[in-house]
Parts: structure tokens; C-alpha cells; sequence
């Protein structure tokens, strides 16, 4: 077994085969030189220097995993069964893909001074001295990733703007409607907001906006979406889907014989939400290896079929999200977004299919295993923030 990708998928599929009573060898190959480590807190506790790190509790050894680090993957040979690496071919039965996403750079700023993307260790081990400095900090994108940072920024005490070329914050990820309320949190955060902006030129010190407007800089950091990282899989005849995804089915199986893939790089097909999804979040590299080490070793497994999930930290506020809105004919709001908590429901023919919930954990815990059921709901009932989200199924 040939695990490629040391992220979260990659050492959950390896630890997975083990947990799951595979015997023969297993390899890990990383591409990065450090012992594999946890996302998350890069922005948050690695970036504020809170913490030194966040390495897996694993220990590789004792179950005998053959973890290769500082390995680059650079391609595939599906018919020879072989994984081309910077350190030579190794032979696979068995390969799984997890190599994760990287971030979209900004373009034209790939030789910009003080331009930084947020992924990896050594990213945030840059910029914990920017922040350590207080410098002027411009954050390119007011998604997810970028909400968090400037959050950080402002707790070492940065000088923080925000430029985003859509209208609002998460224009991408959530209806204008839900994402209006978290407009205001950038303001009470003291973080300046300029949305329909988009960066003309990075300059020594300063961004430039496409309305001429130069904005103070001592760093600039970029979060402007991600893609998969599978560059490495070309001319080896894997399938790729549209976003440069590897296509897999509802076992995880890619196009070629004995390859699987698990995490950000991968697409997966949804009986729930009928459609194909990809999932750049935690949960999704927590929950995939599952199903891939039962598919492995031939157990009978229910099809990958999770409700997506993710939460974030920013501005004071915990948010979380599961399930997925796409397909929902119906909006219902259960307190006032203006409120410190509150959660937005969607429906589907009057079942539940996500929902966001800001400071109401219960309602995230209870709304998950009701989407998991696919449980009709009262949506009048469902209005009430204080009645619990279980009480609100219809009948």
C-alpha cells in the first residue's frame, strides 16, 4: 500500500488500513520535509505563535509505516504500477491519492515582495514575525481562509483591510443573504471591509487597487479560493474532473486499477444531494480514508456519502456549517443575524439539507444527524430559536 500526500487523508488512510487489520507494508510519502502535522492551527495558534506546532499523535513506527518525507510525487504509471518520485520509482498494488489543494495565487504577484500564501507550515512560520511586528496587513479575499487571518492579524495587533472583488464576504460559498449579516463583524473587529475592489499591482509597501487607491503594506496575504493538487497526475490517464479534480466514484476509486483517492483532490459522487461534490474541508480528509481502507481490504462498506461539514473561527465568533445548500427551495432563519448567535436553515421538499449555525453548536449537532435521516421538518417550528432543532421534525 503507496499513500501519497502526508495532510490529514493521507495519514488517517494509512492509519486506517492498520486500525482495519491490513498487515503487509504501508508507505507514506510527503512532499514537505516536516513530520506530518494538523491545518487548522496554522491560523490560528502556529500563526500567533501560541503554539509551536501541530504534529499528528501518531506514531509511524510502532505501526509500522514506512514514512517518507521531503518525497515529491511527479507522476503516475497506472500500467507499470509505479509512483515516479524525486527519489525514484516506487511500486505500488495499491496507490492512494492524497495530495490535497494548494491556494490560487494572485496573479502577477509571483515575484511581488511581501506577498504570502497560508497552507503550509513554513507559510505560517513566515508570517508569525509580520504579525509579530504589526505591520500594515492587506488580505486579499474575504472568504473563509481570509476572514481568519485578518482575525489573527488583529488579535497581534495589525492594521488590517480586506479587499474582496465580489460585493460581500463568502460570495462564493453562501447566498447574499446569509453572508450580509457578516459584513458588520469586519467593522466591529476594526477591520477595514472594501468589497467590489479588485488589486491592480502589488508595489514595495503598498497594493494598488484598480481604482487607483494605494493601500499601506507591510504584508500582503492571499485567499482567494484553492485547487487541487494534481498538476503531478498528468499524462498518466487518471480521469480529472472540470476543476482539475481526480473523478472518483462512491468508493473512492479513481479511472485507474487499484488507485483511490481521498481529501481535497478528489470529487465524489452524492446519492443525498445528487450531485458530484468536492469538499476542501477537514471533516472530508477526516471521514474518506474510512471508506477507502474498507474498500481495500474488501469489507462491506456503505457508499461515501458523508454530510459535508467545516467550521471557522473569526472575529469572535464560531461558525460551522453542514450539509450543502445548493439545491434548497427553501430559507429559514431561526433568531436575528444581528444577534452574537443564530443559525440560517435550508429545505428541500421540506427536509433539511444544511444549515449554518453562528454560536448555536446544538443546533449544528442536532441538524446533522437530521440531515443524516433525511427527517421532514415543521418549518414553522423550526423559527423558534428556542426550541431545540429535534423538536422541530414534522409529526
Amino acid at each position: 500500500m503507496v499513500v501519497v500526500g502526508a495532510g490529514m487523508a493521507g495519514v488517517q488512510t494509512a492509519v486506517a488500513l492498520r486500525e482495519q487489520g491490513f498487515t503487509g507494508p504501508v508507505t507514506l510519502i510527503g512532499a514537505e520535509p516536516h513530520q506530518p502535522y494538523d491545518r487548522p492551527p496554522l491560523s490560528k495558534a502556529i500563526l500567533l505563535g501560541t503554539a509551536d506546532g501541530s504534529a499528528f499523535d501518531v506514531d509511524f513506527a510502532s505501526l509500522d509505516i514506512d514514512l517518507r518525507l521531503g518525497c515529491e510525487a511527479l507522476g503516475v504509471r497506472p500500467a507499470d504500477h509505479e509512483l515516479d518520485t524525486v527519489a525514484g520509482p516506487v511500486p505500488y498494488d495499491v496507490l492512494v491519492l492524497a495530495t490535497g489543494a494548494e491556494p490560487v495565487r494572485l496573479p502577477g504577484t509571483d515575484q511581488a515582495p511581501g506577498v504570502h500564501l497560508l497552507r503550509t507550515l513554513d507559510d505560517a512560520e513566515r508570517l508569525r514575525p509580520v504579525l509579530a511586528a504589526q505591520h500594515d496587513v492587506v488580505v486579499v479575499g474575504a472568504g473563509w481562509i481570509g476572514a481568519e487571518f485578518a482575525t489573527a492579524a488583529r488579535e497581534a495587533g495589525c492594521a488590517v483591510t480586506v479587499v474582496e472583488a465580489a460585493a460581500r464576504p463568502l460570495a462564493g460559498a453562501l447566498p447574499a443573504e446569509v453572508a450580509a449579516p457578516m459584513t458588520a463583524w469586519y467593522a466591529d473587529a476594526g477591520v477595514t471591509l472594501r468589497t467590489g475592489a479588485r488589486v491592480a499591482a502589488v508595489e514595495p509597501g503598498a497594493v494598488v487597487l484598480d481604482d487607483g487607491t494605494h493601500l499601506p503594506s507591510g504584508a500582503v496575504v492571499v485567499g482567494i479560493g484553492a485547487h487541487p493538487v494534481t498538476g503531478w497526475l498528468a499524462g498518466s490517464g487518471i480521469a480529472l474532473g472540470p476543476h482539475g479534480e481526480v473523478l472518483a466514484d462512491d468508493r473512492l476509486r479513481t479511472s485507474a486499477a487499484d488507485v483511490y483517492a481521498v481529501g481535497d483532490c478528489t470529487s465524489f459522487p452524492s446519492a443525498r444531494y445528487a450531485e458530484r461534490l468536492v469538499v476542501h474541508h477537514w471533516d472530508n480528509a477526516l471521514q474518506g480514508p474510512r471508506t477507502v481502507a474498507a474498500d481495500i481490504l474488501g469489507e462491506e462498506a456503505a457508499p461515501y456519502d458523508p454530510v459535508p461539514y467545516f467550521w471557522s473561527e473569526q472575529f469572535g465568533r464560531f461558525v460551522q456549517y453542514a450539509g450543502h445548500h445548493a439545491a434548497a427551495d427553501r430559507t429559514v432563519w431561526r433568531g436575528d443575524p444581528a444577534d452574537p448567535a443564530w443559525t440560517v436553515c435550508w429545505l428541500r421538499e421540506g427536509r433539511l439539507v444544511a444549515l449554518l449555525a453562528v454560536g448555536r453548536p446544538r443546533d449544528l449537532a442536532q441538524g446533522r444527524r437530521l440531515i443524516e435521516a433525511g427527517r421532514l421538518m415543521d418549518a414553522e417550528a423550526l423559527r423558534d430559536p428556542a426550541l431545540p432543532l429535534k423538536q422541530a421534525v414534522a409529526g
